[in-house]
């Protein structure tokens, strides 16, 4: 890919628009997603695939919590037929983007 050199304003809502050249280069359009990763002190920014999103974060705090669980440790605290339901649960693969079934409670 041949190097191009595009300069964009910042808005005083933290936005910018991404040149057209740019854009072309990255093959983006209305509705397409961009990844930006910040490495140094330079911004790079790439077409982002179709993937989810994990937040690494929430991925070290499931992590533990599935540790917890299958230890039984630091689960004192929950009804006993939540704690057995949870246990249960780590031997089942789980859709987490199935539809839920059943009424829920908020």
């Amino acid at each position: 890919m041949p190097a191009i050199h595009e300069v964009a304003t910042l808005t005083s809502k933290g936005q910018i628009t991404l040149p057209k050249p740019i854009r072309q280069a990255l093959g983006v359009t209305v509705g397409s997603k961009v990844a930006f990763d910040l490495q140094g002190s330079q911004v790079v920014v790439s077409r982002a695939d179709d993937a989810v999103h994990e937040d690494p974060a929430i991925g070290s705090f499931l992590a533990l919590l599935e540790r917890d669980i299958r230890s039984g440790q630091r689960l004192c605290n929950l009804p006993d037929d939540v704690v057995q339901a949870m246990q249960a649960a780590l031997e089942r693969t789980v859709d987490l983007a199935a539809d839920i079934e059943g009424d829920v409670a908020l």
